[in-house]
């Protein structure tokens, strides 16, 4: 059993078993509570241990093998380039539309209440919305070692790119000896997220069965809820691939849609971008990209580039904050924009479980948001992460493609007239 699942279930028994305690009522379900409540949250406080050192040292060798790669040529310059220019396009789309799809189906009033009522959350600095001069003053910390004590991210987050953009300016020797220092630095904490997520059903479970016991039947509305809400986030950075492909990579709808397919159908079973490359490199083929472009431009977005997790990261944000009916104010989106464009860097290798508490915790803590929701939203986050997958497999080939073209390569030298007619199909006759 995968430990996606094992969670799920966890989830669920929890739920249902709170649901069942406290439709029985008794004096025994504040006692049950009691225990369980103390269970869920030494196991979260034994997975906040490992934010801090896992969000500086995955910064710093996502900067750095970024940088590397730009340095390598033209091609993968451009290609880096495009990575992060979608990324931040994607979180500003999720900090405009995420609201918005909240105003339009907001959360049942019942099911925040409960929800809310039903877990514990630090609010000392909920809901604070700092001036711009306060806003900007807070960016560069006078002492890291202090912001990161105080969990202070963004301003951890600015020291920590300084601090990895001026390693790239070493020399190759003590640059691979940092970078190596700090990638071991993340692979312990890699493995000691993996043994507290070998235990997440019991923390789940514990959680789950206080949320069940205090927020009743609403508990299973509102997390289907939030599911489409954060996948309708995902869905339209989807989607955007085939404006980019179109437009940047000068293809035809139907053609890329061909293409991609294959991939998607990977992606989907497997919910993994890089099981889904050679489907990828594939596809590239068929739209004529070349194997020059593409064996470069690929591998790249596959170990550098997410295109759907600062905007389906920062939607989870800001639904816990509807959640909690946390005002946000434009400062705190800004730094949620910041810190969701920029953690994604380090979060492509990892598992679905890790990854998400990693990328988004950093989101919530610089926003002033709390994290005990997410342990919870984890456990249905299957069918948003085959969103993210096949959200980033799709912009991955679109990248590809747009890269290609602008950087003098010619898609389409290859294809038979069939594909050729395709391609064109609703781009038109279009010279380079």
């Amino acid at each position: 059993m995968s430990q996606a699942t094992r969670i799920l279930l966890s989830l669920l028994a929890g739920l249902l078993l709170g649901i069942a305690s406290a439709a029985l009522g008794g004096g025994w379900v504040a006692w049950a509570t009691s225990a369980a409540e103390p269970i869920g949250g030494l196991w979260l406080d034994a997975l906040r241990m490992t934010i801090i050192p896992l969000i500086i040292t995955l910064l710093i060798i996502g900067i750095a093998a970024s940088a590397e790669a730009a340095r390598s040529g033209r091609l993968a310059g451009r290609a880096v380039i495009l990575f992060m220019a979608v990324l931040w396009s994607g979180a500003i789309l999720a900090a405009l539309l995420t609201p918005l799809l909240l105003d339009l189906w907001p959360m049942p009033g019942d099911s925040a209440v409960a929800l809310k009522a039903a877990l514990s959350a630090s609010s000392e600095k909920v809901g604070e919305i700092p001036t711009f001069g306060q806003f900007v003053r807070s960016i560069v910390p006078t002492n890291p070692i202090a912001a990161a004590a105080n969990d202070q991210i963004l301003p951890l987050m600015f020291f920590t790119a300084v601090f990895a953009f001026a390693l790239t300016r070493l020399p190759e020797g003590p640059r691979e000896h940092l970078v190596g220092f700090f990638r071991a630095i993340a692979d312990v904490m890699l493995v000691i997220i993996n043994w507290v997520l070998w235990l997440a059903p019991i923390g789940v479970f514990a959680l789950a069965y206080v949320v069940g016991a205090r927020a009743g039947a609403s508990a299973l509305g509102a997390l289907l809820h939030y599911v489409i809400i954060v996948s309708a986030v995902g869905a339209i950075i989807w989607f955007a691939a085939w404006p980019l492909a179109m437009i940047g990579g000068r293809l035809g709808f139907l053609a890329f849609t061909r293409a991609v397919g294959p991939s998607h159908a990977v992606a989907i079973s497997t919910q993994s971008s890089l099981a889904s490359l050679p489907a990828m490199l594939r596809g590239a083929e068929k739209l004529g990209v070349p194997v020059a472009a593409s064996g470069v431009t690929l591998p790249l977005a596959v170990a550098l580039f997410r295109a759907t997790g600062p905007a389906m990261n920062l939607a989870v944000a800001i639904y816990v904050a509807n959640w909690y009916g946390i005002p946000l104010g434009p400062m705190q989106l800004a730094a949620g924009v910041a810190v969701a464009s920029t953690t994604t860097l380090g979060a492509i290798s990892l598992p679905g479980s890790i990854s998400y508490i990693s990328s988004i915790a950093p989101i919530c803590l610089a926003m002033g948001i709390p994290i005990e929701p997410l342990v919870l939203l984890v456990a249905v986050e299957t069918m948003p992460d085959i969103i993210r997958t096949v959200g980033n497999v799709a912009m991955d080939v679109a990248t590809t493609a747009t890269v290609a073209r602008r950087s003098g390569f010619a898609p389409g030298e290859g294809l038979t007239e069939a594909d050729r007619l395709l391609q064109e199909d609703g781009a038109g006759e279009k010279s380079d």
